[in-house]
């Protein structure tokens, strides 16, 4: 299934930009960044709830936010993309 995982971490501290810092580092590993907050990853709901732990874990919920939104497998219908940054497909293959 395809997730979108959004955050918003305050970072008018150090411990918030390391807490911002970990966060993204968390979400990169598992999905691909298409906004600066912003990652759409493809994971079963084990891998999903694994993530969801490990981000909980990292963020303030008293100053920070975040932001699961599941799209399901037939997220291709659900997806418009304007504007820069062309739009690709999350489950292809990625040159390096």
């Amino acid at each position: 299934m395809l997730v979108l995982i959004t955050y918003d971490v305050n970072t008018e501290t150090a411990a918030g930009k390391k807490r911002l810092r970990q966060v993204a580092k968390v979400c990169v590993n598992y999905g691909q960044r298409v906004q600066n907050s912003v990652f759409e990853c493809v994971m079963d709901s084990a891998l999903c709830c694994t993530v969801k732990h490990r981000l909980e874990k990292i963020i303030d919920p008293e100053k920070d936010s975040l932001r699961f939104y599941y799209l399901g497998n037939n997220y291709h219908s659900k997806v418009e993309h304007f504007g820069a940054k062309p739009s690709f497909d999350v489950t292809d293959p990625l040159i390096l």
